[in-house]
């Protein structure tokens, strides 16, 4: 029997889970028990507006040596801000449109390099610091009723319109977004203008998700919804180059491969949730061992593997768990996990291979404090054995690389955050984070971060 590559098999494994999600949803579409007596009423347009400022400060600290990709050592003040328009407008029955303008400027510390779990879930990595308009998201949704389903009504939302959606259905979205809209959506750590502002307690750093340079892609999400639990299966362009602007167009060489389940329980009256999230992605990233080999046999730039040029057919594969659990009436638990192979360089995200993220977030109506919250996280990131020997012969991508790394340890960062509800729409947060080890090195830190956050929201 003629055996598969690995190509051909990511070809059937994107064409089967694609065609037989499909076909189920429209094998088994119906008429919801309750849609016929609905008419939708209210606006067909939604309209939200944010806008979130971040101030960090970190001072000085102990570096022996530094190199490329290096945090600097010394004070640094820097600032973001984004500004945000969501519009929805519901096109027919089950189906709309979603378009999100959006404007980002400022800079994170040292060009955005230095720590892997970076602070600032604001920040990307662009090179130029001025304030910059670009259309963030903009695609197509529509939604299949399944058998048995109820036709509930859905108020507007954010990237949500008004109107009655099947609580059993197959929703598809095609277009332009970020893939984390749509995964690894823990309730107490996902949101870096409300919650967390640190990279790794926004997404899971292991998932090395297909993003251009300010998180966003295109693609197709095929998500079959039950009323506890689900399945959602993607396909999305990567970038040319590691966390680049321009996304590759070669979709049968480069593309992300993302596939999550999850389900919600119940454990005396308290509903918690779990997930598991599976990658693979192909892109032009070489192998760390290729790269390590080529530079010691005198290969000029080789260790500099952010812009290979070759579609080398290599997979980065990983997993990730989420879970969640409210402990108490204002306390929540909620915990991270995630592993890829760390073969071939990392393309999109950030450089962790492994990360452990565990953390709790506390309701400021505890202390009589309605819309405040407090949370505190602990991360635990490390690298592959390849990894750590790339970074040490002095290789550099586009987050970590301090030119040599001969005493690797795990990056472990605490972040700890007050969000204050100060009127309707208008929250300020303060924000303290201690980095051990930044960019997995022992030698270099431990650094302290400081921040204040502002986001209005309507």
């Amino acid at each position: 029997m003629k055996l598969l590559t690995k190509t051909t098999m990511a070809r059937r494994i994107r064409a089967t889970v694609g065609s037989i999600l499909c076909l189920f949803s429209f094998s088994a579409y119906s008429s919801p028990k309750d849609s016929i007596i609905h008419k939708d009423t209210g606006s067909r347009w939604t309209f939200h507006y944010q806008a979130t400022v971040i101030e960090q400060y970190h001072g000085k600290f102990h570096a022996p040596y530094a190199g490329q990709n290096s945090l600097q050592d010394t004070t640094e003040q820097d600032m973001s801000v984004t500004s945000t328009i969501f519009l929805g407008y519901r096109l027919w029955k089950y189906g709309a449109f979603y378009c999100d303008p959006e404007i980002s400027g400022g800079k994170g510390f040292s060009g955005t390099t230095g720590i892997a779990g970076f602070p600032n879930g604001e920040i990307y990595r662009v090179g130029n610091p001025t304030p910059a308009a670009y259309i963030a998201r903009a695609y197509y949704q529509q939604s299949f009723a399944l058998s048995g389903s109820n036709d509930p009504h859905i108020g507007e939302d954010i990237n949500q319109v008004n109107q009655f959606l099947p609580d059993k259905r197959i929703t598809i979205s095609a277009g332009k977004f970020s893939l984390a809209d749509f995964y690894d959506n823990n309730p107490y750590s996902h949101d870096a203008r409300n919650q967390f502002m640190n990279w790794v307690l926004m997404d899971n750093g292991a998932w090395d998700y297909p993003a251009n340079t300010r998180g966003y892609t295109f693609g197709a999400v095929v998500q079959l919804i039950e009323p506890t639990w689900y399945i959602d299966f993607s396909d999305a362009l990567e970038p040319y180059v590691a966390n680049g602007p321009i996304m590759d167009p070669n979709f049968t060489k480069a593309f992300g491969l993302t596939l999550e389940s999850g389900f919600t329980f119940k454990v005396k009256d308290r509903t918690g949730g779990l997930s598991l999230l599976l990658y693979m992605n192909q892109n032009r990233a070489p192998y760390y061992t290729n790269a390590v080999a080529a530079s010691e046999a005198g290969a000029p730039n080789a260790l500099v593997i952010d812009n290979a040029s070759a579609y080398n057919g290599d997979k980065k594969y990983g997993i990730g768990l989420s879970f969640n659990y409210p402990l108490g009436k204002y306390i929540g638990f909620f915990a991270r996990a995630g592993w890829n192979n760390g073969q071939t360089g990392d393309w999109a995200f950030t450089e962790v291979d492994q990360t452990f993220t565990p953390g709790l977030s506390i309701d400021g109506e505890m202390w009589k404090r309605k819309g405040d919250t407090f949370g505190s996280a602990l991360i635990i990131n490390g690298l592959s054995k390849e990894h750590i020997a790339f970074e040490n012969a002095g290789g550099y991508q586009f987050i970590i690389g301090d030119g040599k790394l001969p005493n690797y340890r795990p990056e472990e960062i605490l972040e700890s955050y007050y969000n204050f509800k100060l009127f309707e729409h208008l929250f300020c947060a303060l924000d303290y984070q201690f980095v051990v080890n930044p960019g997995y090195n022992a030698d270099r830190g431990p650094v302290s971060i400081g921040s204040i956050r502002v986001h209005v929201e309507f």
